[in-house]
């Protein structure tokens, strides 16, 4: 794919603001300390030594993918893919059942789905980014009424099958799949439930203290309101176009 080039990466590299690369990098050393922490000292998060180089992976690829989805840069699914398979392997670990079931069965092909869908609507100014729509208030009530039905379905499966966090994990994975389907046909309302989830997760790695995925998940919280007006502003000024 052209979004696998090097000139191609280059350029959403070239992108990114300051602020990006200050929170990149203090995610990149966060992760680095606690993976030779983990190795030489033992993980104070109850993480083993191997966990830990997953966790490094995931930080780094999912801070570079949410950076670029913020931009509408089809760059980032190169990323997303990486982070979906190691972060799905770190839930499973700890059993947190519904939001790994998320991972593997949902965000795993709909990586390769949503790059296939956004390749194929680029903008014809920049190339390396997608076209923004906007859903209108009816479509909004459906998929808040999509999100609530289905975290009570998933709530009652989960009670059953004895995951840990089960609301948490119920709404996540609801909210997951209507935001990914939105990241899809991209539309921008895919980051206001971004925005909630991301809530939710700082408040749940804040409680379980995890480090590594407390500052990932503060940093996709920063990004996902950076990315809602980023794509707020592509869809007003190029409007006429990207609808």
């Amino acid at each position: 794919m052209d979004d696998l080039k090097f000139e191609n990466l280059k350029k959403s590299f070239q992108e990114l603001k300051w602020y990006e690369y200050v929170m990149g990098t203090i995610m990149i050393v966060i992760a680095a300390r606690a993976m030779v922490l983990g190795f030489t000292q033992g993980s104070s998060d109850g993480n083993p030594p191997w966990l830990t180089v997953i966790n490094f992976i995931s930080a780094v690829c999912g801070v570079i993918c949410i950076f670029f989805t913020a931009k509408a840069n089809i760059s980032n699914f190169v990323f997303a893919t990486v982070n979906t398979i190691v972060y799905a392997i770190y839930l499973v670990y700890w059993h947190i059942w519904g939001t790994a079931a998320l991972e593997i069965l949902f965000y795993i092909p709909m990586n390769f789905v949503s790059w296939y869908f956004w390749a194929k609507h680029r903008d014809h100014e920049i190339t390396q980014k997608t076209k923004a729509r906007r859903l209108k208030i009816w479509q909004n009530i459906v998929c808040a009424a999509v999100v609530v039905g289905a975290a009570c379905i998933y709530h009652m499966i989960l009670v059953r099958i004895g995951g840990e966090v089960v609301w948490f994990d119920a709404f996540t994975l609801s909210i997951g799949i209507v935001a990914t389907i939105l990241e899809l046909l991209r539309y921008r309302e895919q980051y206001v439930w971004w925005i909630i989830t991301d809530i939710v997760s700082v408040g749940m790695y804040i409680a379980h203290f995890d480090a590594v995925y407390l500052t990932k998940r503060s940093i996709y919280l920063i990004m996902a309101v950076i990315g809602l007006i980023n794509w707020a502003k592509l869809n007003h000024y190029r409007n006429a176009e990207n609808e």
